[in-house]
């Protein structure tokens, strides 16, 4: 089974970091990265731009509409994304609670379920 890991960065956490702890946060990151890749697991991953950088599309009948971001005014914004292969949703949670980032928001786990379901 696949599942999106969706990574929401808690503003106030992130930015307590001094600068030296945001580059080991994202060398520790980048290893579990890469050791999920070698465990066959990690499918893809990356990073977003902060949500002041997002367009909001939306489509009422023909016509499509576009707004600047953010949606809405939150403590945590989406930060990333893990997309993984785990045999279930308990697989897919521990892999989740493995990741620094879940010390910096928290990781929502949503499985992504095969086409006709």
């Amino acid at each position: 089974m696949r599942y999106l890991l969706i990574v929401h960065v808690d503003r106030a956490l992130i930015g307590r970091l001094s600068p030296e702890q945001g580059r080991d946060l994202t060398r520790r990151c980048m290893a579990g990265d890469d050791e999920l890749r070698r465990s066959g697991h990690l499918i893809d991953c990356g990073p977003l731009a902060e949500p002041e950088t997002a367009r909001i599309v939306r489509r009422r009948g023909d016509r499509p509409s576009v707004t600047d971001g953010p949606y809405a005014e939150t403590k945590e914004h989406v930060g990333g994304f893990m997309l993984i292969e785990a045999r279930d949703m308990d697989e897919a949670v521990a892999i989740a609670s493995t990741s620094p980032m879940a010390a910096m928001g928290s990781i929502e786990v949503r499985e992504q379920p095969t086409m006709g379901e």
